[in-house]
């Protein structure tokens, strides 16, 4: 059986600093008490499932839900899960270290720590995460004290793309769809007597990424079994982004070929969905809100029966991904029924010739008829997502698409727009594009704010954090570790700017 860790922390006298952790202890204890659906189970092999953005992110995540119950379904293992403390700087400030919500167990304790990655940025969390912990960040500093410290286990979304930057911090990395990955992982760390071989039997397995010995090579993704969909939450609580709504998975993949997205590659190249017969038995009886999930949801062939279903049942809904094309007075109706009160869909492209250019199905007309649904079916909101910064994009782009937001504006009840700079991502066409200059993507920004001004709420990410984004997407080991170098120097832009040598 794998070798438990021996844990680091230590007793504090110092009273502001106890007060500190029992505040930290009181938030864990609200939160589990408003929980609905918490596993707790005694087992050999326990992992610490840790998520390395604050409570109320981590837990609207489905992938992390889904791992938590199938890590509690195994024989012999269980887990408990922690996240990133909402205030990082109070957090680093007393000496309970990163404790577990279950059982207030310290991650240090756990043989096995394992994360859930969703995005570039999150790889600072990490960083902080094991810093809290007391566990060492670096793999390599680990491999010296197998005996003292847990594993390190990463996996989730952003294995899909590039996972080398997690590297450094990572013994191993699943890679793609961890549900068959799960049980060869617990097996091997029960019949592996130490850390060195332990790697090594992973290594020689699909699916696992051993940083160590595979270097800066990551194998292929794996691609679960469909009798494994769909995933779906364990818990419900208040204290998420999506506040008490029952998550459940309508489809896996995408068969569409948008150049700039990972997630044609999630599934095989093309999209899974679930049966309603499969489907709507999973949703529990007490769930009041049900959020349907998946890459392409409105080009499920069966949506409008689930959402039917679930309407008549008297349930809220949410979909993940409006597709405008898809779209209809049907479907629109039924969401707002469904207690829908935002229109949330995207354009992507800023104008008609880039759309086109990178596979984006959307047409003007699909857009200005998902603004006419919106206002006829008594919604307060069309929030629409636009990339600015495609290759080959021009002033005469921008100007396209602040027409087309001011046309929108005229149609829908309100407008909101969403711009973020477009970030290449490893295995897509669009792989190493370059991402445009902070400065020219601001004044594009600016141009559309002038040109939107009172009549368009405009938002999205700032340049900036593209930047760091994009440099994380194509990077290496070496961006890793300079994410590793900006955590600890608190986060903030100028850290990463100096770190990543921009």
């Amino acid at each position: 059986m794998w070798n438990c860790a021996i844990s680091t922390a230590r007793p504090s006298s110092d009273p502001r600093a106890c007060a500190l952790v029992n505040r930290f202890r009181e938030i864990r204890a609200s939160r589990l008490a408003d929980e609905t659906g918490t596993l707790h189970k005694q087992a050999d092999l326990a992992f610490a499932l840790c998520y390395p953005s604050p409570y109320h992110v981590g837990m609207s995540s489905l992938g992390f839900q889904s791992i938590y119950r199938s890590l509690h379904a195994l024989p012999d293992s269980t887990a408990e899960r922690a996240f990133l403390p909402d205030d990082v700087t109070e957090a680093r400030r007393p000496s309970d270290g990163l404790c577990t919500y279950e059982s207030g167990r310290p991650v240090a304790d756990f043989p096995v720590v394992a994360f859930s990655l969703a995005s570039e940025l999150e790889l600072a969390g990490v960083v902080t995460c094991l810093d809290l912990a007391g566990i060492p960040v670096l793999a390599a500093e680990r491999s010296a004290h197998a005996r003292t410290f847990p594993l390190v286990v990463l996996g989730g979304p952003l294995t899909f793309s590039n996972p080398v930057p997690a590297g450094p911090f990572a013994d191993v990395i699943v890679m793609g769809e961890a549900e068959e990955l799960l049980p060869a992982l617990v097996q091997s760390l029960r019949e592996q007597p130490d850390r060195e071989t332990l790697l090594g039997d992973l290594a020689c397995r699909p699916g696992f990424y051993v940083p160590s010995l595979h270097g800066e090579t990551p194998p292929p993704v794996a691609i679960a079994d469909d009798h494994y969909l769909p995933a779906y939450s364990q818990i419900i609580t208040p204290h998420t982004e999506l506040a008490g709504m029952f998550l459940i998975e309508a489809e896996r993949g995408c068969s569409r070929g948008c150049a700039y997205c990972v997630m044609r590659r999630s599934a095989g190249g093309g999209m899974r969905p679930v049966s309603p017969e499969r489907l709507l038995p999973l949703v529990p009886a007490e769930a009041q809100r049900v959020g349907l999930v998946g890459a392409a949801v409105t080009d499920h062939p069966a949506l409008p029966e689930i959402l039917r279903a679930l309407v008549d049942a008297g349930r809220g809904v949410g979909v993940s991904s409006l597709r405008a094309d898809r779209l209809d007075d049907e479907l629109v109706g039924l969401l707002a029924r469904g207690g829908y009160r935002t229109m949330t869909t995207a354009a992507d492209g800023a104008s008609q010739r880039l759309r086109d250019q990178v596979d984006r199905n959307t047409r003007v007309e699909d857009l200005l008829r998902a603004a006419r649904l919106c206002r006829d079916h008594g919604m307060a909101l069309l929030k629409l997502y636009v990339l600015i910064g495609l290759p080959g994009e021009t002033a005469a782009d921008i100007d396209e698409l602040a027409r087309l937001a001011l046309e929108l504006a005229a149609v829908a009840p309100k407008l909101s727009l969403t711009v973020s700079p477009f970030v290449s991502k490893r295995n897509t066409p669009l792989d190493h594009q370059p991402f445009e200059a902070i400065a020219s993507l601001e004044e594009k920004l600016g141009f559309l704010r002038r040109q939107l001004r009172g009549r368009v709420r405009l938002g999205g990410d700032a340049p900036k954090w593209g930047w760091v984004e994009y440099r994380l997407a194509q990077g290496s080991f070496a961006e890793g570790l300079a994410a590793a170098q900006t955590a600890r120097a608190g986060g903030g832009f100028a850290a990463w700017k100096r770190a990543l040598g921009g």
